[in-house]
């Protein structure tokens, strides 16, 4: 499978299951896409008749010669195993469906509660179709001891302090982490704890403790002060941007500006989210993630179809921009965008490219009382209910369908060029949106292809910035 596209003056060609990506000049993407459109690739080894069509078709236009040229590249190139491969993925589903479980993660609902009322958040306020609520520590140690018992011969495991607003139980964070790094010493493990927050109890004590503590801190803050307030206001209705933005710069530079993310949101009614991205870069933040938002159709928030093509050339334009301003140099163009960032050399495991996150498997929520679901995003679902501390997953044919889930088992995935980029894309979403977690969110799909394009070009702009400069990026 090969996929080819053209962004910010390159033209790119990706072949899909080997990984290769080739920047070529316009006669070389002429001809794998005659080879594409018409099946070519293998009547191309030979000296038949598509060679002959492709030099009629392309002379005029570039030349004989180039065309001769550009035909021996492309043939070395698919000779190579760099073009036109074959899937060597597919087969390799069958033993990974029947892999032992090991659960590797938990996401702790420390805080079935929250000082915010953000219109767009799935857990109505921290309430999770359910009660307030705040984990005991005793609770927390079980899931703690769960995931020790379950991770098998897996040394390094991973605990998020997830809400809700996780700061409003912090006691038993810190208790918590005091009991992981306890048993750190007497299990050879290694926790990995994160916290995700909204800042608006972030104070130095706290701060003091993450940067000690944790591995990874998120921020909420969705950019610019009018969206924010919008967006994430207290339950009052006053905005909460003024209050959490120095603290979350003080925060950051306390990490210097490494291990954390600013995350935050785009709507229906912040289309021109590039300029959020921006904003939040030209504040000094160095991570940032700013995300769709997955929301009921009726939502007059939520991402509607018609709203693709303004989304898509809003990704370009932040691409475009991040390329120009890394060429310019200085403090400006060192940011990371979360979903740019993308390894074109390592990049994840086999089985992590097939089955993404690993949610109902490897990856588990915990609820304040102690139950357990796929994550955070099935919390409530009672039809996704996996077990609890205290008697572990007893709901196997759930979790086997999870197991099962992969890019493979989805109809949509199968022909897809960002399959092994996005591994099939959210479950939960998926679920959301069709009623199975083997289906497809289309609009998430799509805003998941472009990124990957995007992603791509930025590489391409990074290694060739004379090119780059000379194609007029930014511009």
């Amino acid at each position: 499978m090969v996929h080819q596209y053209k962004n910010n003056g390159y033209a790119i060609v990706l072949d899909v299951n080997s990984g290769a990506i080739h920047v070529v000049d316009d006669v070389t993407y002429d001809i794998i896409d005659i080879c594409r459109r018409t099946d070519g690739e293998e009547r191309l080894k030979g000296d038949g008749a598509l060679k002959t069509a492709i030099l009629e078709a392309l002379s005029d236009k570039y030349g004989r010669e180039e065309v001769e040229e550009a035909l021996a590249e492309v043939q070395t190139l698919i000779a190579e195993g760099e073009l036109f491969t074959e899937d060597a993925y597919e087969n390799y589903i069958t033993d990974f469906k029947e892999r032992p479980v090991v659960v590797k993660a938990l996401c702790l609902h420390i805080a079935h509660d929250c000082n915010l009322a953000c219109r767009y958040c799935f857990a109505e306020e921290g309430e999770y179709h359910g009660r307030r609520a705040l984990m005991s520590f005793e609770v927390g140690k079980k899931a703690l001891d769960f995931l020790i018992a379950e991770s098998g011969k897996r040394r390094n495991l991973e605990v998020d302090f997830f809400g809700g607003e996780p700061l409003m139980n912090w006691q038993v964070v810190k208790d918590l982490v005091a009991y992981g790094r306890e048993q750190e010493k007497i299990t050879d493990k290694k926790f990995r704890f994160t916290l995700t927050t909204n800042g608006v109890l972030l104070n130095d004590e706290v701060m003091e403790f993450c940067n000690r503590e944790m591995a990874n801190v998120v921020l909420s803050i969705d950019g610019r002060k009018e969206v924010h307030d919008r967006m994430r206001p207290f339950r009052g209705g006053a905005g909460s941007y003024e209050n959490i933005v120095p603290k979350f710069l003080k925060f950051a530079e306390s990490r210097a500006q490494e291990k954390y993310y600013v995350r935050g949101t785009f709507t229906h009614e912040n289309t021109d989210f590039s300029r959020d991205v921006l904003h939040l870069a030209d504040l000094g933040f160095k991570q940032i993630s700013v995300e769709p938002v997955v929301a009921d159709p009726k939502e007059p928030y939520a991402i509607r179809k018609e709203d693709l093509p303004e989304l898509f050339a809003e990704y370009d334009r932040l691409a475009a921009e991040m390329a120009r301003r890394r060429q310019a140099g200085g403090p400006d163009g060192d940011f990371h965008f979360f979903h740019f960032m993308i390894d074109l050399e390592g990049g994840p495991c086999v089985a992590k490219r097939l089955s993404g996150c690993g949610s109902g498997t490897e990856y588990l929520a915990v609820t304040p009382w102690g139950d357990f679901y796929p994550c955070h995003q099935f919390v409530g679902n009672e039809k996704f209910l996996l077990g609890n501390v205290d008697e572990g997953v007893k709901n196997t044919r759930i979790r086997d369908e999870f197991k099962c889930c992969n890019v493979y088992a989805k109809e949509k995935c199968r022909d897809c060029f960002a399959k092994f980029y996005c591994s099939g894309g959210c479950a939960a979403n998926a679920y959301h949106f069709t009623g199975d977690i083997k289906g497809a969110y289309d609009i998430g799909c799509e805003l998941q292809k472009k990124r990957v394009e995007c992603a791509i070009m930025l590489k391409a702009a990074e290694l060739d910035p004379v090119a780059a400069g000379q194609k007029g990026i930014g511009e």
